[in-house]
């Protein structure tokens, strides 16, 4: 039996996400009138091309899932401010079909005194995409909204009531960290701000996660947290490292083939490294090494909210392990093109719709070994 899943309560309207156990799709089954275009997967012989599958992030993700295109865009942090709507704007001129959003989303709790009807108008804001194409949400900081002073205890109340997930599909016992299949990816969401030490309930789901992962059906693993793993901007450095140290020799034996965050306010990708053998192949210096099993790391943290860009990067020259760093407002896209090749770029806000500011070809971990960047 397929569910329907209400992802945003704003008065200016109700926005839908349908699901069939951890699967979306973008508009209602057939049973309640759509069509189901967007829950094509991928074939299960290794010679045979999955349907390409788009996807934008936008200090978060998104992801276009077309019958010939999947194309997936990201971006997170993206408030509502006037740069924020150029965000939004760019990305619909680009086009996805679904949506991976990296946290941060009202920043209701920076208007005093925490002006919960911020929730409202960031619902209204979005509602031009997310009535019409599934949102996957990962919390941030700013979804705590812990208010102790008006006696608010509880975390993640606001949003977990405005946006549920569909954490029981996946086997999770919390909205704030879940799994879904999605077209030819497998998108494994986490949360940073909740407790994830050995034997807690997240740990204790993603290692079981991770157990589950066919990629037969669904060739690619994508990550998305919050709190960056790797970054070399001065803003909230190190602070994803605790989840970095308890979860990423997970994600290197699993093969994973990317990691999306936000926080940041800025756009950073990383090279393959890892940083989980330090102690046998880079003496004691603790710094991340080539690693073709590790994903690519990317901050997509430039969505445009009002806390402003993060300019202010550590050292003059980026780090090795850095490809590529920029302080501007934008979105990226993941176009998986078959089960070994897709292709991610990043869009800067003051350049032209289609204008691709960077960009990488990423070849599966598990299907392939061959370097990113081959055509």
């Amino acid at each position: 039996m397929r569910d329907m899943l209400v992802s945003t309560d704003a008065a200016g309207g109700t926005c839908f996400v349908w699901g069939h156990e951890n699967v979306l799709f973008s508009e209602p089954p057939e049973e309640h009138g759509g069509r189901q275009e967007a829950s094509k997967g991928v074939s299960d012989k290794p010679g045979e091309a999955p349907d390409n599958t788009r996807l934008i992030a936008i200090g978060a993700l998104a992801a276009k899932l077309a019958e010939n295109a999947n194309s997936t865009p990201a971006y997170s942090d993206l408030g509502q401010t006037p740069d924020s709507n150029t965000t939004l704007s760019h990305y619909q001129a680009n086009g996805g079909e679904a949506v991976l959003y990296l946290g941060d989303l009202s920043y209701a709790d920076t208007y005093e005194p925490n002006d919960q009807r911020r929730w409202d108008t960031w619902a209204r804001f979005v509602e031009r995409s997310a009535a019409y194409q599934p949102w996957l949400w990962t919390a941030g900081n700013h979804e705590l909204e812990l208010d102790e002073e008006h006696g608010e205890t509880a975390p993640f109340k606001p949003f977990t009531h405005r946006y549920p997930t569909p954490y029981l599909a996946s086997g999770s016992t919390a909205p704030l960290w879940y799994s879904v299949k999605l077209a030819s990816a497998h998108v494994v969401v986490l949360s940073s701000y909740s407790a994830y030490g050995k034997y807690t309930p997240q740990w204790k789901w993603l290692k079981a996660e991770l157990r589950r992962v066919d990629r037969s059906t669904t060739p690619w693993l994508v990550v998305l947290v919050h709190a960056p793993w790797y970054s070399s901007n001065g803003a909230h450095y190190m602070e994803g490292e605790t989840m970095r140290v308890q979860f990423e020799s997970w994600l290197v034996e699993a093969k994973a083939d990317l990691v999306l965050a936000g926080h940041v306010h800025a756009y950073e990708r990383s090279r393959r490294v890892a940083n989980v053998d330090y102690d046998v192949v880079n003496g004691s210096r603790c710094t991340p090494v080539h690693n073709q099993n590790a994903p690519v790391y990317v901050t997509v943290g430039d969505g445009g909210n009002r806390e402003g860009i993060a300019g202010e990067w550590n050292g003059d020259a980026p780090p090795s392990y850095s490809a590529f760093r920029e302080s501007s407002f934008g979105h990226a896209t993941l176009d998986i093109k078959n089960r070994t090749h897709a292709y991610f770029a990043w869009h800067r806000n003051q350049d032209g719709d289609k204008v691709v500011a960077d960009s990488v070809w990423l070849t599966n971990r598990f299907w392939t070994h061959t370097p990113d960047g081959a055509k």
